[in-house]
Order: structure tokens, then C-alpha cells, then sequence
């Protein structure tokens, strides 16, 4: 029997699957008058955006059979909805572009699909938009089964990410580590105060983004005159083991150094094997190890050190 709490996740990843095919259905209601079908829509699409050239490209980004695309695209080329002409480095592969024929026959389709989105759009006031898009990137990003080392940015942090930031962590935490809502408490003190008080020219904090998604974050705050700290320094359980950790500590270690510290602290527990490794690599010296009773469990808490 499959685990409960698997089950469940399951059962609520199908409850979601039914609700959005039959959002999609009525999404694109436009389709059953057209001539064409969807996949024969997604197809001319990803030619008219000049995404693919070749069949095998668009059998694999669209997910389609080979056998069944190139049946589709016979009937294209029979209505002189695309060109083929042989490709000069593998005479094994045609290149495939969209005629102004077929740029014309997709176009309303095309305007047809945005009105259907911008009608569903329109029932929802800005914010509520934005928290769709949102959570849309986010499914994009989890579910995606391509590479994954795509580009990062470091940005400052934007309206709602200091909040998101507490929520995220103290929620890894205590799912991942069975930490109670004082390491929550902990990070919202840390946030207050920061946004309250911080000097920019010695304290910043990072958001990594990908995909318009956050992946993970760091804040460097000073500890002494001569010595800053990494705080709140995460990465997104699904993009972990990409290089995220290592860009965002060397961000770090670079800011501290143009700050005209001396020194750059973090502090660690001793099971988060990853950031011991993480840190280590980055030059850092584990400096004290003390066991602590904190967030309702007994931990080590390490303190790493290194020169700048």
C-alpha cells in the first residue's frame, strides 16, 4: 500500500489535473470552430515564434510522436502551411519554417487564444493576477524534466520577499529538521530589524531568482566593526546541488570584501551537511562547535570563519 501521506499528495496532484484540463477545454472553446486541431495550433505556434527548425525538435518540445507529427506536418505542407527545404549540415533532417499562408491562418488563432486568457484574466484583480502567475512559475519550475542549470540572478529584494523569505525557511525547517516556531520568531526578528535599520553600504540581502522564481537567498549583516555574518542563507530544496549555494556565498564573500571587512562569519548546525560542505569549499574555518537546545531539539551550532 502506497504511504498515506503520498496518497494524499497524489490524490490532490489528480484533483488539480482534473480541475485545469476542464479550465483548458473551456480556455480554448475557440478551437472546436477552427479548422484545426490544438496540437495542430501548438505546432504552428512554436513555428511562427521560430522556436524549433526541425521535426525531431518539435516532436521532443512538444512531446509528440514522431510518427503522428510528421503525418501532421505532410498535411501542412500539402496546404502550403510551411516550408521544407534539406538541412546543409544533416541531410537526414528538413528544415521547417511557417509560410506567410500559414502565418496567416494562425495569426487569428493566436489573437483568439490571448482574448480567452485576458477574459479569464480579467476576473481577477491585479494582486490576485500576479499570485496566478506566480504560482504558475513555480509549477513550471518543480515539474520542469529539462536541464535544470539554468541562469540565476541576484537581485535586492522586492515588495513581500522578506516576508516569503521567514515563511519559506521556517516552513523547510521544521519539515526538514522538526524546528519549531521559535527559529520562525528567530528569522522575523532578523527581517525587522534589518529592514528597520540596515546601513546598505555594510549589510544587504540577495534573492536568488530562476525562472521569476525565488531558488534562494542570503543576507549579510555586520557583527563587528571589522566582521560581517551570513544570515538566511537557503536554496530551494528542488534546485539544490546546482551551483546556487556556491554563487550566492561568493556574492557574499565578495560584497563583504568590498565593504572593507576583514572577516566573514556564518553560523551552521552541525547535520546541515551540505552548507558544512558548501562553506568549507568556500574557504571558510570551522572556528567553535557548541550543542545548544534550541527550536525544540537539541542541535551543534558551528561557527565558520573566514579571512577576506
Amino acid at each position: 500500500m502506497p504511504d498515506p501521506a503520498a496518497l494524499r499528495r497524489a490524490q490532490a496532484v489528480r484533483h488539480f489535473n482534473r480541475f485545469y484540463t476542464k479550465h483548458i477545454g473551456e480556455l480554448h472553446e475557440h478551437v472546436h470552430s477552427s479548422e484545426f486541431s490544438l496540437t495542430e495550433i501548438r505546432v504552428l505556434r512554436e513555428l511562427a515564434l521560430g522556436r524549433v527548425q526541425t521535426a525531431a525538435c518539435l516532436a521532443r518540445g512538444l512531446g509528440l510522436d514522431s510518427g503522428y507529427l510528421s503525418r501532421l506536418l505532410t498535411g501542412f505542407e500539402r496546404r502550403k502551411l510551411i516550408d521544407r527545404k534539406p538541412s546543409v549540415t544533416d541531410a537526414r533532417q528538413s528544415l521547417l519554417s511557417i509560410t506567410e499562408t500559414g502565418r496567416a491562418a494562425y495569426q487569428p488563432l493566436d489573437a483568439a487564444a490571448i482574448d480567452d486568457v485576458l477574459t479569464t484574466l480579467a476576473r481577477l484583480g491585479n494582486v490576485s493576477q500576479e499570485q496566478l502567475i506566480d504560482a504558475m512559475k513555480l509549477i513550471e519550475r518543480l515539474l520542469d524534466t529539462g536541464p535544470r542549470h539554468r541562469n540565476v540572478t541576484l537581485r535586492a529584494p522586492r515588495a513581500g520577499d522578506y516576508g516569503w523569505l521567514v515563511h519559506r525557511q521556517a516552513q523547510l525547517f521544521a519539515l526538514g529538521h522538526g524546528w519549531d516556531h521559535r527559529f520562525e520568531g528567530l528569522l522575523a526578528q532578523t527581517v525587522a530589524e534589518f529592514s528597520e535599520c540596515h546601513d546598505p553600504r555594510l549589510e544587504t540581502c540577495m534573492i536568488a531568482e530562476q525562472q521569476g522564481t525565488v531558488a534562494g537567498s542570503a543576507l549579510i549583516t555586520r557583527l563587528e566593526a571589522d566582521t560581517a555574518i551570513v544570515r538566511m542563507l537557503y536554496v530551494e530544496p528542488d534546485v539544490q546541488r546546482l551551483g546556487i549555494g556556491t554563487q550566492l556565498i561568493s556574492e557574499c564573500v565578495s560584497f563583504a570584501r568590498r565593504a572593507g571587512y576583514a572577516k566573514l562569519s556564518v553560523t551552521t548546525e552541525s547535520a546541515l551537511l551540505d552548507a558544512r560542505r558548501l562553506f568549507e569549499h568556500a574557504g571558510f574555518t570551522r572556528m567553535s562547535a557548541e550543542p545548544a537546545q534550541r527550536f525544540g531539539r537539541r542541535l551543534v551550532l558551528e561557527r565558520w570563519m573566514r579571512n577576506l
